[in-house]
């Protein structure tokens, strides 16, 4: 699975994507929503301090949670009285789905393997069968933090300049 590192590139490049205008394109409320929402998916770690079991990749990593996400996000630039509440909402749901496509792609080695990607209706765990991410390992040792910062160099290396194509040619777009 992508680290928090490529999640928030694919983030930003749809941020980037997604831009009709100058301002759009270097408007921080919305590029961090966007970030915030590629980010999201991973809270579900944290759910193994309450009850002590794995939710990681279960239904915070489907569509249904990003239906839910951005129904959420609308909800709140309504409540915050923010310009464009449906396009926020968009965004988000759009940042919350690359989290999806990127771990889909990514290769997996906690169980359980793949994303449960169609939940609610069914709970079955997808996975792509050839991977183009590496996994992120989750202890301080040192095997694991050289393998994570290979990782994470990988991802750098395939997304990073995809979101500087894409700014760089909506920023021209925007100029004209």
């Amino acid at each position: 699975m992508p680290s928090p590192v490529g999640h928030a590139l694919a983030g930003l490049t749809i941020h980037a994507l997604a831009a009709r205008e100058r301002g759009d394109l270097f408007d921080l409320r919305r590029a961090g929503i966007v970030v915030a929402a590629a980010l999201a998916p991973d809270l579900d770690l944290l759910a193994r301090f309450i009850d002590g079991r794995n939710h990681h990749q279960a239904e915070s990593h489907s569509i249904g949670f990003t239906v839910m996400a951005a129904a959420a996000v609308c909800l709140l630039a309504v409540w915050r009285r923010w310009p464009r509440p449906p396009v926020l909402a968009l965004l988000a749901g759009a940042g919350w789905t690359s989290h999806l496509l990127l771990d889909y792609l990514g290769k997996d080695t906690n169980p359980p393997i793949g994303i449960m990607a169609l939940w609610p209706a069914t709970s079955v765990y997808f996975k792509f069968p050839w991977p183009l991410f590496s996994d992120i390992g989750r202890t301080l040792a040192w095997e694991t933090i050289r393998h994570d910062a290979a990782a994470v160099a990988w991802e750098t290396l395939l997304l990073l300049p995809l979101l500087l194509v894409c700014w760089r040619r909506r920023l021209r777009e925007v100029e004209r």
